[in-house]
């Protein structure tokens, strides 16, 4: 690999620079995409499949619906999980001083 001697560039050189380098990093990962691609479209048509069904026949992965472990008292359409965020109506109710357990269903 050929050393550069970045020390002699000015800044709006070694920002060019860095724009040239992402764009040949973008280029050579979609030409390696590209080759990839090419293998297994070519494997898939030796087995007698195309690529795209052999894509579809992969399954995904669906996850359930997580169960309402907590319900607003006034509201019961409004209930929470007690997973990611919590929801305004509970942090309102823990900052006066109430317990998840109040919420509990």
């Amino acid at each position: 690999m050929t050393d550069f001697n970045l020390d002699g560039l000015s800044l709006s050189e070694l920002k060019q620079l860095e724009k040239s380098v992402a764009r040949a990093i973008t280029s050579f990962e979609e030409r390696r995409k590209a080759e990839a691609r090419a293998k297994v479209d070519e494997l898939a048509r030796e087995l007698g499949y195309s690529f795209e069904d052999l894509a579809e026949a992969v399954p995904s992965r669906k996850r359930s619906p997580s169960v309402a472990k907590y319900r607003h008292p006034e509201n019961p359409e409004l209930t929470w999980s007690g997973r990611g965020r919590k929801p305004g109506w509970i942090g309102d109710a823990l900052a006066v001083g109430k317990s998840l357990e109040d919420f509990a269903i």
